[in-house]
């Protein structure tokens, strides 16, 4: 508003993380660690994330996923096309459905056949490179540039050396609240933040409107 003096970048980075503060992992039911499991549920929600879709709708979709126990490269791997097709429409996924289920099959494979269904090795083979990582994720069938992405911005909290990273859309995020918008700058305006939970809360706030205007009434009236 005019004639209201603007608060800092540490009060908006702080009501930011105070009202949308949490992953788009924590928010599908994903236990996020360093094991196989709940990485390739990472990647899957990444894939879905990545289509042009609602987040809301991406993230049901990964539950409903999981819930039929597609939580592993074997399981989703082994189900059969119509029944990831159907998992799908229970989470309301139905215009990508047919298209998606084929890439989670096929990609699937492709995490068995190279990394022995442990992304972890992944990691590995990047050896802390960022662009590596992300050339290598880009290899799973509807992982492209976005899915990339994302997978980073959401795991940077347990793969700390190829943090901290923010992404594409969090940049959008960032400039929408006025924060820094150069590069490595928005991750400088959350310092003190997890890493990954910031990046997030910089999606939110590009993705919704709303939550600008709520994080920076709450950023003046710190």
């Amino acid at each position: 508003m005019s004639g209201r003096r603007s608060p800092s970048a540490r009060r908006i980075a702080d009501a930011l993380v105070e009202n949308c503060g949490r992953t788009y992992a924590e928010e599908a039911g994903i236990r996020l660690k360093n094991t196989p499991q709940p990485l390739y549920q990472l990647l899957v929600l990444s894939l879905l994330l990545s289509a042009r879709i609602r987040a809301p709708v991406a993230v049901a979709a990964a539950r409903a996923l999981y819930g039929h126990g597609l939580r592993t490269p074997r399981r989703m791997a082994d189900a059969t096309w119509q029944q990831r097709v159907d998992a799908l429409g229970e989470g309301h996924y139905r215009r990508y459905d047919e298209r998606t289920a084929t890439q989670l099959g096929e990609g699937a494979e492709l995490v068995l056949d190279i990394w022995r269904g442990d992304l972890r090795r992944l990691r590995e083979e990047a050896d802390g490179d960022r662009d590596r990582l992300m050339e290598g994720l880009r290899r799973v069938p509807g992982i492209g540039p976005a899915g990339a992405d994302i997978f980073v911005r959401e795991v940077q909290s347990l793969w700390p050396e190829i943090g901290p990273w923010t992404g594409t859309k969090a940049v959008r995020g960032a400039e929408r609240l006025g924060l820094p918008t150069s590069p490595g700058r928005p991750a400088e305006a959350g310092r003190g933040h997890d890493d990954a939970v910031f990046a997030a809360a910089l999606v939110r706030a590009a993705l919704d409107r709303d939550i600008v205007d709520e994080v920076m009434e709450a950023a003046r009236a710190r």
